[in-house]
């Protein structure tokens, strides 16, 4: 047989084909299965921890929604308290601005009591004296002395 310039020969194709088959054989009895069984193994380890991350990952959602939740929660108590504080500051405004308002109407009766008093007191006082300072004023203007009041 004539198959160009390598021209094997019958002994040396029965000595290939047998190196053939025994690697074939060691190939496929030994190493294929061992490679496949670290393959299936390796998946398995690979799928694992993807399903263990899709886990963690699913955990840390819930935990990041229930963070949320509370802050959420937080936040509407804290708008809460400060809307009291503010009604409760206005509130108290408003009692001290009354309180006020009453301490001043009672300071201004007082005084405008106390000034119609030093009123009457000071014409009641004066009351007698009118006629001859009268007098007095009226000789200042004229420019000469009046000897009897007016009026009198």
């Amino acid at each position: 047989m004539n198959v160009g310039p390598l021209n094997p020969t019958v002994p040396d194709l029965l000595i290939g084909l047998v190196l053939f088959l025994l690697c074939f054989w060691v190939m496929a009895g030994l190493l294929l299965p061992r490679i496949n069984r670290t393959l299936r193994e390796r998946e398995a380890l690979t799928t694992g921890r993807a399903s263990e991350a899709e886990a963690t990952l699913a955990e840390a959602a819930e935990v990041r929604a229930r963070y949320e939740a509370e802050l959420t929660a937080a936040r509407h108590e804290a708008a809460r308290i400060r809307q009291q504080a503010k009604e409760e500051g206005t509130a108290a405004m408003t009692a001290a601005r009354a309180d006020g308002i009453r301490e001043r109407d009672e300071l201004v009766a007082a005084a405008t009591a106390g000034i119609a008093a030093a009123r009457a007191a000071a014409e009641a006082e004066l009351r007698p004296h009118v006629d001859a300072l009268a007098a007095e004023l009226a000789g200042r203007i004229l420019g000469e002395p009046l000897s009897a009041p007016i009026g009198s």
